[in-house]
């Protein structure tokens, strides 16, 4: 048996990836010696002084590394620790007799305007509220997303109600990672990995603006605004995998700022779909000529 280090996204974690699954559809994650009961293997690597998280998944253990040590330093004697482990009959995780059974979900790639994301459609609901990762840095609320952004070929991620809008770099088509994708989301869904935390999400200016508890305080022309939005225009975008906030409303320049999200943001058609769509949309039924949109991509 043979490991085969890969880097990922994040340089300080490595992928040591074996040659056959090592998990049956479930995904591990060790912050500490003292969670690995059901992980000999991850256990053992907590004594190396430079670990700081084990995960286990598929067919890959991925260690996060402190500071204290580079991975061009040790990763050849940390391959070679995992493969002597492995061939000498140690055990990498536990099979848990009462843990609950899955529960059997559904799982479909739709394409959106947008060239460079993907909506993963799940059949239960995720979130009721929207929320869009940038990088793995500002995952804290969803566990999903930080897993999905192990995935290098993961560049932008937003959740809304029951799907997954994911955002790829040009490196790789849908025709390669479609498939992997939908299989981990499925999997890790299955097998009650939690999506999100709501307690967790940290709410933007532009979110805070269309709380109720601030709506009130808006001109009237705002509320308008968010109203239309709200009922004409969040159902479509959502239905290409985005999102789209009310930002600001200027008096005297009639000028209104979105924000865009999901497969919105950056979408070769946003312009279009601005000027043509929602910027008419709110000339007609506001029934001025001079409102001008302009959009920020989240």
């Amino acid at each position: 048996m043979k490991i085969t280090i890969k880097e990922s996204q994040n340089p300080t974690i490595l992928k040591f990836e074996f040659p056959d699954f090592i998990t049956q559809n479930e995904n591990f994650e060790f912050k500490n010696i003292d969670e690995t009961k059901n992980s000999p293997l991850a256990q053992q690597l907590f004594y190396l002084p430079f670990v700081k998280t084990v995960y286990i998944s598929g067919n890959f253990i991925a260690i996060e590394k402190y500071n204290i040590v580079e991975w061009d330093d040790v990763k050849e004697a940390v391959a070679e620790q995992i493969e002597n482990f492995v061939n000498n009959g140690g055990i990498i995780i536990s099979v848990d007799e009462n843990k609950t059974k899955k529960q059997p979900i559904t799982v479909y790639g739709e394409t959106t305007p947008n060239p460079a994301a993907l909506k993963f459609v799940v059949s239960k609901m995720l979130t009721k509220n929207a929320v869009e990762f940038k990088n793995i840095d500002e995952t804290a609320a969803s566990p999903l997303a930080k897993e999905l952004f192990k995935f290098p070929f993961v560049k932008e991620i937003f959740i809304d109600e029951n799907y997954v809008s994911i955002t790829k770099y040009e490196v790789n088509s849908w025709d390669e990672i479609t498939i992997e994708l939908r299989s981990f989301i499925k999997q890790y869904i299955e097998n009650g990995g939690n999506v999100l935390d709501e307690s967790l999400i940290i709410t933007d200016v532009g979110q805070e603006k269309q709380q109720i508890k601030n709506f009130d305080s808006l001109d009237t022309t705002s509320q308008q605004i968010i109203n239309i939005l709200e009922e004409y225009v969040k159902p479509a975008v959502a239905a290409d995998g985005g999102n789209i906030l009310f930002d600001s409303y200027d008096e005297k320049e009639k000028r209104v700022k979105v924000v865009l999200q999901g497969a919105c943001n950056g979408c070769p058609s946003s312009t279009f779909t601005l000027k043509s769509g929602i910027e008419n949309m709110l000339k007609d039924m506001l029934n001025d000529k001079d409102i001008i949109v302009e959009a920020l991509n989240g």
